[in-house]
């Protein structure tokens, strides 16, 4: 049995790790199943960015006339726009190939793992042991136990991208971030969606105002419907029929759609290894607790990423990633701080955030709460963005930057300076020091903080 200093499980952020020690001249393991790079390339957010480039340009072709444009969408070609994510994933699979060959003391074995005892894996019949272990396996799509699912050709965020012909109705069952943005998409190639929420509004983890503006923004393209619960669905001979209740009035109806999509969470990959034969502990809902250096309750095994359910978003999977190589490898005791962890929804319109909700703030601090609409810019006056804001979340006391939020335009773009004021102190006179280029769209952000009052 071949024993590595490190033995790495998956090549989405796991890669990370891999660079670390190899840089520092250790033999290494990387075990994959495939596809090479995980979920995000694959079947995740860099595919699914593909798609809604598109969508996007659908929907302001369609606003245009506020702007004194009278133009239409003539012809959507849809197995081309699916064809032109494909040729991008399969090139970028191609090209990671190509660079494990290069890197010295890695070696690449592909197949599944499962963990066989302490520090020990069996791969393709044959076991390895690891001084470390990586865990970072990824996730999967949850399907719900809905009575009669099992007898319907549903979609799931993953399956749903081999499409070739667009679907002529859809319901989405779920209208977190991959169900409100493959909302989007679909209503802007011209599918008849309906998009089923079982809370009280879309995106939820999201403040308040800023789910309330989506869900109007979306029900001007489509049917929307939250509070929802799932009774049954049917499959009939030419389409299938989904039996709801509506909790506030107990009213039940049906809806009837040729296409079903599932997006109702996704849960930890951790199971298909066999954790619990090495000891290692998971939660209630299958994710691998572990401590502020991505470490399991077993010594020199970590876990990164969706393996470990805190934030189940690439960008900060690289960081956790890189924390626990260097706390591994070199003893760093700097550890993973997710104070300036961002995310984005590229819904239309599209939504970013960093920090922390006006509520969850609250539970520890005084606010003061700033808000500043597109329209109060010069830049969002002259894109006639009457419904889009930001919100800034500030400690009274301290004015630290607790959180901030956008929706509308180039919201993932607007928030990056936050975060990176967040990164470097958080103190809001790193916002208000700065010059902001006038006319220019960042000056929401500057108009947010200066809007600071107490609530």
């Amino acid at each position: 049995m071949k024993t590595y200093d490190a033995i790495v499980i998956g090549s989405g952020s796991g890669m990370f790790v891999v660079y670390e020690a190899v840089f520092r001249g250790l033999s290494v393991a990387l075990i994959d199943k495939g596809p090479l790079g995980g979920t995000c390339p694959n079947l995740g957010c860099i595919p699914s960015k593909m798609l809604m480039f598109p969508a996007d340009r659908v929907v302001e072709i369609h606003e245009a006339t506020k702007l004194g444009v009278d133009a239409t969408v003539r012809h959507i070609d849809f197995p081309l726009i699916m064809e032109r994510m494909w040729r991008s994933v399969e090139e970028a699979q191609h090209q990671m190939a190509d660079s494990l060959v290069e890197l010295r003391g890695l070696d690449f074995i592909e197949g599944a793992a499962t963990f066989v005892g302490d520090h020990e894996l069996e791969v393709n019949g044959e076991r390895v042991r690891g001084n470390r272990i990586f865990i970072a396996t990824g996730s999967r799509p949850i399907i719900p136990a809905i009575p009669g699912i099992d007898s319907i050709d549903y979609l799931t965020t993953e399956s749903l991208l081999q499409l070739t012909a667009r679907p002529k109705s859809m319901a989405i069952v779920g209208g977190g971030y991959i169900g409100v943005e493959y909302a989007h998409f679909f209503s802007a190639m011209g599918t008849s969606v309906t998009l089923i929420e079982a809370a009280d509004r879309l995106v939820p983890g999201e403040e308040p105002e800023i789910a309330a503006l989506l869900m109007h923004s979306l029900r001007k393209r489509m049917q929307v419907m939250t509070d929802i619960e799932i009774e049954s669905m049917v499959r009939g001979p030419r389409d299938v029929r989904i039996n709801v209740r509506e909790k506030r009035s107990g009213a039940h109806f049906a809806v009837s759609v040729n296409t079903v999509m599932v997006s109702a969470g996704r849960r930890s990959n951790a199971d298909l290894l066999q954790v619990e034969k090495a000891g290692i502990e998971v939660d209630e809902r299958g994710f691998i607790p572990v401590d502020s250096h991505m470490l399991t309750n077993i010594d020199g095994v970590y876990a990164v990423g969706d393996a470990n359910g805190r934030h189940m978003f690439r960008h900060i999977a690289n960081l956790e990633a890189t924390v626990a190589a260097r706390h591994a490898f070199a003893g760093d005791a700097t550890p993973m701080d997710y104070r300036a962890a961002p995310h984005a929804v590229y819904s239309y319109p599209q939504i970013a955030s960093v920090g922390m909700t006006a509520d969850e703030a609250r539970k520890g601090h005084r606010l003061l709460i700033g808000r500043a609409r597109y329209m109060d810019t010069a830049t969002g006056e002259a894109m006639m963005e009457t419904d889009g804001f930001a919100k800034a979340v500030v400690d009274h006391d301290t004015h630290e930057i607790l959180g901030f939020h956008v929706i509308g335009p180039h919201a993932p773009t607007l928030v990056q300076e936050v975060i990176n004021a967040m990164a470097s102190g958080g103190h809001i006179a790193q916002i208000e020091g700065s010059i902001h280029i006038h006319p220019g769209l960042p000056e929401l952000v500057q108009a947010a903080f200066r809007n600071l009052t107490p609530e």
